[in-house]
């Protein structure tokens, strides 16, 4: 299973963007697709995942009502879409794949597929 993180670059404070992750469609209708974060000196976090076994979405808190992830099952692609994106959001920001039960999906530990990433920068 390969992952392909795309869309990051340079934004402002208060700016858009959309990353996405690419794979095939076999991945994406067999596997629940979470994205993930990471900062120099920090663990990786949860943002978002969207879950194979139930169709809902999820979002950490941090990004509730900032982030809405959603799945494009004609482009195997599962998209983030991040508003209002502040400098804390800076990260590196990657795409995994896994079969977590509900309770884990935040995990990352619960994924067995990991995308090379593609970095975020907010700046203020």
């Amino acid at each position: 299973v390969q992952l392909q993180a795309s869309g990051g670059g340079w934004v402002q404070a208060g700016d858009s963007l959309s990353i996405s992750c690419t794979a095939s469609a076999r991945t994406f209708s067999s596997y629940t697709v979470g994205w993930f974060r990471q900062a120099p000196g920090k663990e990786r976090e949860f943002v978002a995942a969207s879950a194979i076994q139930n169709n809902r979405v999820y979002h950490d808190d941090s990004v509730k009502g900032r982030f809405t992830i959603s799945r494009d099952k004609a482009k195997n692609t599962v998209n983030l879409r991040m508003n209002s994106l502040k400098p804390e959001d800076t990260a590196r920001y990657y795409c995994a794949a896994g079969r977590p039960i509900i309770s884990a999906i935040s995990n990352p530990t619960a994924y067995y597929y990991w995308g090379q990433g593609t970095q975020v920068t907010v700046s203020s």
